[in-house]
């Protein structure tokens, strides 16, 4: 078990990673969100960015990306030692598919009090009618992902 203090370590440099992800984004006007799946050893299997607008596909989230692309990396669905990394909180699309594909834990940086599904509005993650229950650690850098959110949609 990781101390409190060196989880957060690790999740903040994950989430400079995500966040980096989000601005990589080409200019298409999608939102910026990034996520990054990584692997057991906590190995970078693969990363997305929101690519709705580019692609005209209105699954084509940043957490659902990275899980199509953590997939193809290890060759199957099953992500169950896996984690995913996204600087906002889950809608319900995202956080469905994140208990369909058994992912073992959630980091997140920003809330999302529209549409987030791990806690805002719903808590599909976290509910006990669903298979599969992960580990959540919610607000990562909640105020630089915010930031960016905030920078894209010209708010103050």
């Amino acid at each position: 078990m990781v101390p409190a203090a060196g989880r957060r370590e690790r999740h903040e440099s994950w989430m400079r990673r995500a966040l980096a992800v989000a601005g990589s984004a080409p200019e298409t006007g999608d939102v910026p969100v990034g996520a990054v799946v990584l692997g057991p050893a906590g190995e970078e299997l693969a990363y997305g960015h929101n690519e709705r607008e580019a692609t005209g596909d209105p699954t084509a989230h940043a957490e659902l990306v990275a899980l199509r692309r953590a997939a193809a990396a290890l060759g199957g669905w099953r992500l169950t030692d896996c984690t995913l990394v996204v600087t906002l909180e889950p809608c319900t699309m995202c956080a469905g598919a994140l208990v369909l594909a058994r992912v073992g834990t959630l980091v997140f940086g920003a809330w999302e009090p529209k549409t987030g599904a791990v806690g805002s509005l719903w808590d599909v993650v976290r509910d006990p009618r669903v298979p599969h229950r992960m580990e959540v650690y919610a607000g990562v850098l909640a105020d630089e992902c915010g930031a960016v959110l905030r920078d894209f949609f010209g708010r103050p």
